[in-house]
Order: C-alpha cells, then structure tokens, then sequence
C-alpha cells in the first residue's frame, strides 16, 4: 500500500459506511466517495485520458474537487492542480505547460472558458457528473505505481518561466504516512478545513484525513471565521489546520469564548512563520488542544519539520526536527557542513522530495544536488535537533554593512498590544543602500502608533534593525496560499 488511492480502496474495503466527506449540503460515506471516484475514472478514460496523461482540475474546495484528484489517480493519470482564482492568463500557461489532456471545471467559469480557446492545441472540458446512484461497485486496485508521477503543482508567488512541482506517488505517500504518524491521525477523528486544495498543505490537510479513514468537513466560509468555529463545533471537529493568517482571523472575528470547542485535540499551522505572540494567544485562547508549528514546502510534498507540541511554549519561534524519514542539514554557501547553532541554508532529503521541476531541467538542477533539497531558506538547528527558520535568502536586508531578517523585527513588532500582523522589508536609501520599514495590521481601536513600535523596536533590537518606516495597512497583500507577498510589500510603502 504505497499510495494514496491504494490506501483509500484499503478504507474502503475494511469500512464501506463510515462518513468520508462532507460539503454544504452533500455528505458522502466511503463507498459513496468511491463510486463518485470510479466514475469520474471511467468518464476520463471515455474522454481518452491515458496513464501519464495529465489532467487538470479547475475547482473549488468540495466534493467534486476531491473526486476529480483520485479519479484522476484512479484511471492512472496525473492532476494538476490550478488555482479556483487564478486568471485566464495564468491558466493558460499552466495547462500549456503540463500539457494537459482534459480539465475538469464547470461550464460557467468565465477564465477556464477564455483560457481554453488560446491553448496551442485543443482541450476539452469535463464537468463534474455530480452524485452517482447507488449500486455495487467494486473496489479495483488503483493503477499507479510509487514511483509513477501523481501531481504537478505550480506554486504560488512565482515569477518568470512557470514552476510546477511533480510529486510522485511515493513522494506523497511517505509525507502523507509521516504526518499521520505525528498527529496521531485515526478512524475516529473529525477534521474541518478551509485549505484550497491546490497548495501543497490544503492537499495533505485532504489526503491524510482519507488515508487514515478520519471524516473531513470542507468549509468554504473562511471569509467568516464565525461560520467557520461553528463548523468545527457542529462537527465536534478534534483537528483544524491553518496559515498564520488564518488563526488570526479566528482570534478576533470568531468568536471562541462561544463555542464548545472541547473535542478539539489538535491544531496544526504551516504555511509561513506564525509570530510567537500569535502563538501565545492562540494558546490561551485554545489551551485544550495540542498546537503543532510545523514546516515545509511544496517540493517536499507539504512537510518537512514539526516542533513537538509540549516544546511550543519552550521554544517560541522554533519550527521542530524533521519528520519521519526526512534528513535535514545546514550548510554554507560552499555547501560545507554547519556547526550546530550556526546559521546557513537548510538542506533536505526523503522520500517526500520531489522528482524535480516540470519540464525544467536547469532549475531542477539548481535545487536537487546529489538527491538534496536546498530549500532556499536560511535557519540553524540548536542542540536538540530543532530547526530555526531566519527567512528565505532573498528576503534579507543589506542596510550598510549589515544584513537583516526580516523575521526577527516581526515578532518584535508582533508582541505589541493591537498589532494583527507584521511584514518586515528593505526599501531604497540613498545612504545605507536600504533602510529597514515595517507595515503593520491593527486593531483599530488599539492602534500602538509609529513612536511606539519604534520604542518597542528599541528596546529590544540593536539600532541597524530598527524600522525608518511604520506603516499602518488594512490589509498585508498575500498570495492566493495566504502567504505574504514580500516582492509587493515595498512598493505599499512607495
């Protein structure tokens, strides 16, 4: 059993009632799911989707959205991911650039009908079939190998030539078994999520829940964090995933001193640093359930580290030690090997890391050396075997002669009283080369003001940290993952 399908076909086998899934109106138990599954399977290859052949999937977060992936892995095909919100634009260099055979979408979606038009050759749509009646349907044996492709994601916030990700189903599968192993994932738990799953971490929050036969509730009111504390109340949900962002929303619009949230016994956070202040807050405010910090990327199938939770309060700030069957080091630019504690590029290798960049030799050269994954980030491991991040390289500050992380002025500026969210970057200046500058999310009604982030600032970091500009913004601009924009942020301060 190593991959997904085969361990969704073993759930269903041993368990055919149990709930699977459930979205708005509609509720699916596992041999439901799987004859919506084999349908969609069977419709692509009337469509004459062949093993290797890559699909693409334009949907929402929902049911159909997951019948489209294992349908698509059942008739032995690979799904390619495209963003519900992306424009015409990028959806045609997406599908022209995996060369997919079908998409999956919906008739009325004015991108994918503007998109299909100006592909260099033909691509016809599929929509989804929607529920299948009952009836026998017997549980085949997924096609697909470990070591044959299972997705390419094209990941956010890129520009340039388009970088899709290809994760084999081994790839998959070894990450998928990692993390269900760490969270303690079984029959009997209840998740909700609000993940798109297109990014790699709303598609784990999806397969592992499948893989260990546990019910998920797909929740597309994020944009209500009220509505989405009573999903995980309604469902007696015992897990949630979410972005920093995410917890945030949830802290100050979703009203948790009113909801019985005591089944809740874990929460998991990715996608980006969460301020330890953030941290300390969700913790007091949800103090029951078991808070995992955790770290990745796309090209490691989703995860690469988790900080134990009875080490969060410990080690605020910290992302964890790797999770099972991943290797991590740290190294120089010469691509020697870190002392502990010294800081350089985090290094990764598993059988989570991707088989390379689509159709992209020369990056996939760049970011694989002798099965490595160099991550791009720069971060140290202490004496205990936890990785602390310091951010990506390309994110640092040259102001003079020396050289800033944004990350450790944001959870200074983070523990101020009022402040939502923090993004950190280096903006032009004749003298320095850059200057530090700081825009700044806050409750209105407590906003801290200018002098007192920079007061703040002082007392707790050496001057050439200190922001030359405080901005207060409504907003941070994001990527559709939710992830900060850092390439916009200098110029919302122009």
């Amino acid at each position: 059993m190593n991959t997904l399908p085969a361990r969704l076909a073993a759930q269903v086998r041993a368990a055919p009632d149990r709930p699977a899934l459930a979205a708005e109106q509609r509720s699916l138990d596992r041999a439901g799911l799987w004859r919506e599954i084999a349908a969609m399977a069977a419709r692509l290859g009337e469509a004459g989707v062949a093993p290797g052949d890559r699909v693409g999937v334009r949907l929402a977060n929902g049911i159909d959205a997951v019948v489209a992936w294992y349908g698509t892995w059942l008739a032995g095909a690979v799904v390619v991911p495209l963003n519900a919100q992306a424009a015409a634009r990028d959806l045609v260099t997406w599908l022209a650039h995996s060369g997919a055979r079908v998409v999956v979408g919906r008739g009325d979606d004015a991108a994918i009908a503007a998109a299909l038009p100006a592909l260099p050759a033909p691509v016809p749509m599929l929509e989804p079939a929607g529920p299948v009646p009952e009836g026998a349907c017997p549980v085949v044996e997924p096609r697909a190998g470990a070591a044959d492709l299972a997705a390419i994601l094209y990941t956010s916030g890129t520009t340039g030539a388009p970088k899709g990700v290809a994760l084999s189903h081994g790839n998959l599968d070894h990450n998928t078994a990692a993390i269900i192993g760490y969270l303690g994932l079984g029959a009997d738990d209840r998740g909700v999520t609000v993940l798109p799953f297109w990014y790699a971490y709303g598609a784990s929050v999806l397969n592992c829940h499948l893989a260990a036969g546990a019910f998920l509730a797909i929740e597309t009111n994020s944009q209500y964090p009220h509505l989405v504390v009573q999903a995980l109340e309604r469902h007696r949900a015992t897990g949630f995933s979410g972005v920093p962002s995410t917890f945030a929303l949830l802290l100050e619009h979703g009203r948790l001193d009113q909801a019985d949230l005591s089944a809740l016994r874990y929460l998991t956070q990715a996608g980006g640093a969460m301020a330890p202040a953030l941290t300390r807050r969700l913790r007091a405010a949800l103090p029951r359930a078991r808070l995992f910090i955790m770290y990745g990327q796309t090209e490691a199938s989703a995860r690469l580290t988790f900080l134990d939770p009875d080490r969060v309060d410990r080690k605020p700030g910290a992302v964890g030690g790797p999770v099972a069957g991943v290797e991590l080091a740290i190294r120089h630019a010469d691509g020697s090997i870190a002392a502990p504690g010294e800081e350089g590029e985090v290094w990764a290798r598993g059988g989570n890391i991707m088989a390379g960049y689509w159709q992209a030799p020369e990056a996939t050269a760049q970011a694989l050396r002798d099965g490595w994954l160099r991550t791009g980030d720069l971060g140290r491991i202490d004496e205990e075997g936890d990785l602390w991040l310091a951010g990506r390289r390309s994110d640092l500050i040259k102001t003079g002669a020396h050289r800033v992380h944004p990350l450790d002025v944001e959870q200074v500026i983070a523990e101020l009283p009022g402040v939502r969210e923090v993004a950190v970057c280096g903006v032009d200046d004749a003298l320095l080369g850059q200057a530090v500058a700081a825009l700044v999310v806050a409750d209105r009604a407590q906003v801290p003001g200018e002098m007192a982030v920079k007061a703040h600032c002082r007392a707790h970091l050496p001057t050439y940290k200190i922001p030359r500009l405080v901005r207060f913004v409504d907003a941070l601009p994001r990527t559709a993952s939710g992830k900060i924009r850092r390439a916009d942020l200098a110029t919302e301060l122009s």
